[in-house]
């Protein structure tokens, strides 16, 4: 587990990789918003606050994370991921909080505005990737991928699917059959770590991905299939076409449609996704 070191206020905070998303030092945290020379103290009179005012599994959701401290050594210390560490910051009644508070409340807001009405959900996402550097034309390709991807996923929820787990397992069935990798295996193939795959793919690959998925909803719902077993089985054979597409592709080119290349290959584009 390697400790990095994230600027926040000013301040150097601690933050690891833990369940695949960043964990953050909490006495770091308060130590940057508050000033207070006894951040542990801070932090254990803040969770008995956080505890009474409802918040009952703040402790299930702090983890004791090895961070490096200034001796050189690693200690274990207690830590968050990014939505606790914002339910913590809400209750720090300090001016510096403030600007987070108010962030939040923004985003909340825009949260709620997005459920009313989706579309702003859309508008959002599109500008976000616009101003990463991506092209219209990409971008029309991924917002499309998405709403397959979603349509995909609501067949899977309504027919016995278990989220996380077996979607992952269903999702690496398609891959598998039509790039020849997983989608764990592709992200090492082009050299991603924790960034979205399809956030890196080409044209023929965003197209290839939405093929197999969108063939999968096809089939699952001309099948009726219901269970685990008969959608992998139909992943797996929505998978297969897109495979079929891919190979004549190579047939027909003489080249492979799976590139290494990726958005964070090109300079410009590395700052912009550091740490994402």
């Amino acid at each position: 587990m390697t400790t990095k070191i994230a600027i926040f206020k000013g301040k150097k905070a601690r933050k690891t990789i833990h369940k695949n998303e960043w964990w953050f030092s909490i006495i770091d945290i308060i130590e940057a918003l508050t000033d207070t020379e006894r951040p542990r103290k801070y932090w254990n009179d803040l969770k008995k606050k956080i505890t009474d005012e409802g918040y009952f599994e703040v402790s299930e959701k702090i983890g004791q994370l090895k961070l490096l401290a200034n001796d050189g050594k690693k200690y274990l210390t207690d830590c968050a991921n990014t939505e606790t560490m914002f339910r913590i910051i809400q209750s720090i009644p300090s001016p510096k909080a403030e600007p987070f508070k108010r962030w939040l409340a923004k985003v909340g807001y825009e949260r709620i505005k997005e459920i009313e009405d989706p579309e702003l959900a859309t508008k959002r996402t599109h500008a976000i990737y616009k101003a990463k550097g991506y092209s219209e034309s990409w971008i029309a390709k991924r917002m499309r991928g998405i709403e397959v991807r979603e349509t995909l996923t609501d067949e899977w929820k309504k027919r016995g699917a278990k989220e996380d787990t077996e979607y992952s397992i269903l999702t690496a069935e398609i891959s598998k059959a039509a790039f020849g990798m997983t989608p764990s295996q592709y992200k090492k193939f082009k050299g991603l770590k924790r960034e979205n795959l399809r956030d890196h793919m080409d044209d023929l690959e965003l197209i290839l991905t939405m093929l197999g998925e969108a063939t999968t909803t096809k089939i699952t719902r001309d099948k009726n299939s219901k269970g685990f077993i008969p959608l992998k089985q139909d992943a797996k054979e929505g998978g297969e076409v897109a495979g079929s597409a891919r190979k004549d592709i190579e047939r027909r080119t003489s080249k492979p449609v799976s590139t290494r290349t990726n958005f964070l290959k090109y300079p410009q584009n590395k700052k912009l996704l550091k740490d994402k």
